[in-house]
């Protein structure tokens, strides 16, 4: 069967069935079409039935040769056992070549997070430091800081977080995580007094949208103004290679491990599906824990 017809009902399958992500859709269609290509230019072949393990090891060596880093080459195999796990599914091919590929090994690296004293200088304002300017856009930028450090979403989650997503009441928020699975999560008092704030200087501008966080045009938040923003505000108290969302996400989950906050609940909080992805952050913790021993008398 032709190839590249497999690919584009794959595709069909993870955006439709699946529900995948507009990013994981996006990088599952490189991958694959990378592949493709490959196969197409070095072997020509374009028939499913055609490919064997020797071809995805090839491609796997022509990468590393490519100067292809071993994250990225661990995802584009991981892509391509999930399109064979589906063409077997499908009774479309009975072996899988990719049973006898084994992935680079990648290290693991601790994921950056902010110290707890520059949040707190970044995010409380005083007589002589204000980093927040008290317009709309200011408002709405130290909103959006506020909300990822305080919850620890993710940006295409604060992206599309609604108004009526808002539980003032109750002081929490519902978003809609990976999978379309909704979650719960709690907001601090603080963060409620920041968003009736920035309401009200929202509703001067008469913008007829359902989401939170708007562009000045009264636009739905894209993801590199979002990316931008944290990078800005960020830079004012951090020397972090990383500056980004993912980076606040981790400092959420990182400060309230080391404040005492149980495992399995941030796991729920993050929205992870298994607790072995939170269980990162315990190795920040661990760290701290060090430098709290160093200061034993008898070390």
């Amino acid at each position: 069967m032709d190839l590249n017809n497999l690919i584009k009902q794959f595709l069909k399958f993870i955006e439709f069935e699946k529900k995948h992500s507009k990013h994981t859709f996006t990088s599952y269609q490189t991958d694959l079409l990378q592949f493709e290509n490959y196969l197409l230019n070095i072997y020509h072949i374009n028939l499913i039935e055609k490919v064997n393990h020797l071809h995805v090891k090839s491609w796997l060596v022509h990468m590393m040769n490519e100067g292809i880093k071993n994250k990225s080459i661990v995802r584009k195999i991981s892509t391509l056992k999930s399109f064979y796990n589906f063409l077997l599914r499908e009774q479309i091919i009975s072996i899988n070549p990719l049973d006898k590929i084994q992935s680079p090994k990648v290290e693991k690296r601790l994921p950056e997070f902010v110290e707890l004293n520059a949040m707190d200088k970044l995010l409380d304002d005083s007589e002589f430091q204000k980093h927040f300017t008290s317009d709309f856009e200011g408002l709405r930028d130290k909103l959006l800081i506020n909300l990822f450090y305080t919850t620890g979403v993710r940006l295409s989650e604060l992206q599309n977080l609604q108004i009526s997503n808002i539980d003032f009441f109750q002081k929490q928020i519902k978003v809609l995580g990976k999978r379309n699975k909704e979650r719960i999560i709690p907001i601090t008092t603080e963060t409620i007094e920041l968003t009736n704030e920035y309401l009200i200087e929202l509703k001067k501008l008469e913008f007829s949208n359902q989401f939170l966080l708007l562009t000045q045009k009264g636009e739905q938040l894209y993801p590199k103004l979002i990316y931008n923003i944290v990078k800005k505000y960020l830079s004012l108290v951090t020397t972090l290679s990383k500056r980004s969302p993912h980076v606040l996400r981790h400092t959420y989950a990182t400060h309230l491990l080391n404040k005492g906050a149980d495992l399995n609940a941030i796991k729920e909080l993050l929205g992870h599906s298994s607790l072995a992805a939170t269980q990162i952050y315990t190795h920040n913790s661990i760290q701290q824990l060090k430098e709290v021993y160093k200061k034993h008398p008898r070390k």
